[in-house]
């Protein structure tokens, strides 16, 4: 399978946040059902924040020409630490080897990367599987209530709560 990737411009990202708030909200709702409040489970602002920093780059991905998912990266080629900001398949093409199909790609386009980072919520056991057990992540930290990250302020209301860090070293 031939996988490609087409760097997205600022007239993309709003078809690249719907698309991460649809397919991130997926497994959110599977495990807590959905929001009584109205509220959206993934919040545009934050998609916006992570396409609008200045090192991320964007991208749709395709698979023989057809458009699978996406990926936003923010690469830092003198340190060597790149992190993976997002990340999605769409659903139909889960479990197909796609995902890492993709990961390879995006380790081969970024080829000064020494050390990858990214965050999964506790409740994403399909990622958590996937990171660890396909691409050779490990967890390097947990953050939730005992141990809260310094950057993001405990609320009770969001995925921030309890997560986990993940990172590669190449």
């Amino acid at each position: 399978m031939s996988i490609t990737f087409d760097k997205l411009g600022e007239r993309d990202y709003k078809g690249f946040c719907d698309d991460v708030k649809e397919i991130f909200s997926i497994a959110a709702v599977e495990a807590f059902g959905p929001p009584k409040d109205g509220r959206e489970i993934i919040p545009t602002d934050e998609v916006c924040r992570i396409l609008q920093n200045i090192m991320c780059e964007a991208y749709a991905v395709y698979a023989n020409s057809v458009k699978v998912g996406g990926v936003a990266i923010k690469a830092d080629a003198l340190t060597g630490h790149s992190s993976l900001e997002l990340f999605y398949v769409y659903p139909e093409y889960h479990s197909k080897g796609l995902g890492f199909q993709i990961w390879q790609g995006i380790e081969r386009l970024y080829p000064a990367t020494k050390v990858w980072r990214l965050v999964t919520p506790y409740f994403e056991k399909r990622n958590i599987h996937f990171y660890v057990n396909k691409c050779g992540f490990k967890i390097v930290e947990f953050f939730n209530k005992a141990h809260c990250d310094p950057n993001y302020p405990l609320t009770g209301k969001n995925s921030h709560d309890e997560y986990f860090i993940f990172e590669k070293v190449i």
